[in-house]
């Protein structure tokens, strides 16, 4: 996973072969071949290891935080820590999604789990009365898909912010467009 993870953050994986791989791994072809049938199945096998990324896994907790606020702050802070420290990997397979089938799965595996999470902390802010008039629980999923989306924290950087000023662009556009002011 390693060799995978190093090829694609040095924008290699996608035109390296297999014998690469196996020698960057310090393993033969055969025994690479034991474990993944195919260069997809090592890029499915690498993004696996995202699910034990600490930001990915204290998302799960800080969505319900007994504070909804907090827990809208920390969610954003939380999935902007985790794009920046995956970024070299993931600028590479978001590169791809439209011609290579592993990326594009991660991609949509990784929408449907942050998904997920979004619709349990658009439910936590409905519930605790946190929502502005108006603003219902589906488009505060909507909006908050938009927020914290690969996309979005990679338009930012690219446009010189750094990773705590995105993380603050985020949050305060996030109260401003969803939280009932007081």
């Amino acid at each position: 996973m390693a060799a995978v993870r190093d090829l694609l953050a040095e924008g290699r994986f996608h035109e390296s072969t297999v014998e690469e791989v196996a020698e960057r791994a310090g393993i033969s072809r055969a025994t690479l071949y034991q474990h993944f049938r195919s260069r997809m199945d090592l890029v499915d096998a690498m993004c696996d290891t995202f699910a034990v990324n600490p930001a990915l896994v204290e998302i799960r907790d800080t969505v319900e935080l007994p504070d909804p606020e907090t827990a809208l702050t920390e969610t954003i802070a939380l999935a902007m820590r985790f794009w920046a420290s995956e970024d070299s990997v993931l600028r590479q397979l978001y590169g791809v999604v439209a011609i290579d089938p592993a990326a594009r799965d991660l991609v949509e595996r990784q929408r449907e789990d942050r998904h997920g999470e979004i619709k349990r902390l658009a439910r936590h802010l409905k519930a605790g009365g946190r929502l502005s008039p108006g603003i219902s629980e589906r488009d505060a999923v909507d909006q908050l898909m938009l927020l914290t989306s690969y996309e979005s924290f990679r338009e930012l950087r690219d446009a010189g912010r750094s990773e705590q000023r995105v993380t603050q662009l985020l949050q305060e556009s996030a109260r401003a467009l969803l939280l009932r002011t007081a």
